[in-house]
């Protein structure tokens, strides 16, 4: 069976840091359950071996299971789970969507563009993967006993699978991430400003003036592919950057409230409580 080979491969070349010898090609197993932990999603393909990994954007839950994977097609503040147990660990295998691959591979095959997209999607899906899709990752983790083949044999096998994932059930988001006109690339535009400028104010409407887009459309559409407007958005960056300062500024809540762009450390606190269930004050490490 795919999956039972696919298992196999993962706890054979699983890291701690879950990071392999292809570059974008992450592993991930755990022997316990995980509590939703926030996180960022990054921009990827997510493929569960074994057990069940629930994740939190917004309101909106996605939960997917073995044999299903999820796409990112825009890197998020998110809440992340898994069931596990020692005797069934969670097994999963991520890579890297690069829009640049998945725009080459739409021009050597012009039939697979969009061809009415009717408005942004929601930046997550998830789908059944293939029993193409399970060989081809397969067939990509089988390369890490062959250290020699990766350069020329990954990026084949990494191209057959944005194929696979083009021609799936997710299609029309992965081609959307290869589009520079599209409503996910604008919304994409600025929530890297956001991201970037985290610590800063801003007005929505220059925001949409950056996405190209009227302001009610920019709401609109930045709520559809995000599950959150944009002072949501920038609230959550704002609160795991808080978290990261703090592993090396414990001492400084005030400090690093301001640095993220809060003016009420009373304010922070709260928020910083909401989100990760304790106070600033100890939340002492990275997460």
């Amino acid at each position: 069976m795919p999956l039972d080979e696919l298992r196999a491969l993962l706890n054979r070349h699983v890291r701690p840091d879950q990071y392999t010898g292809i570059e974008g090609v992450r592993l991930s197993r755990f022997e316990i359950s995980l509590p939703p932990t926030p996180t960022t999603s990054g921009t990827m393909l997510v493929l569960v071996a074994q057990g069940t990994k629930r994740l939190m954007l917004g309101e909106r839950t996605y939960e997917y299971r073995a044999g299903q994977y999820l796409v990112a097609s825009l890197d998020l503040p998110i809440t992340t789970s898994f069931d596990a147990d020692p005797q069934e660990p969670s097994l999963c295998v991520g890579l890297a969507l690069e829009p640049a691959a998945i725009a080459d591979l739409l021009l050597a095959e012009p039939e697979t563009a969009p061809r009415d997209p009717g408005g942004a999607r929601p930046a997550l899906a998830v789908g059944d993967a293939s029993p193409e899709l399970i060989d081809a990752v397969v067939r990509l983790l089988h390369l890490l006993d062959h250290p020699r083949d990766q350069a020329t044999l990954a990026p084949l096998i990494k191209r057959e699978i944005l194929w696979r994932l083009i021609t799936g059930d997710q299609g029309e988001l992965v081609r959307q991430l290869g589009l520079a006109g599209s409503s996910l690339t604008h919304i994409s535009q600025a929530a890297r400003w956001v991201r970037e400028h985290y610590a800063e104010p801003f007005r929505v409407e220059d925001l949409a003036r950056l996405a190209n887009m009227s302001t009610s459309s920019f709401h609109r559409n930045f709520r559809a592919v995000t599950a959150m407007t944009p002072i949501q958005f920038q609230k959550q960056i704002r609160l795991q950057q808080a978290r990261l300062m703090l592993a090396t500024h414990a001492d400084d809540v005030t400090g690093v409230a301001l640095r993220v762009g809060y003016e009420s450390p009373s304010q922070f606190s709260r928020e910083y409580r909401r989100l990760f269930g304790t106070p600033p004050s100890q939340d002492t490490v990275a997460p």
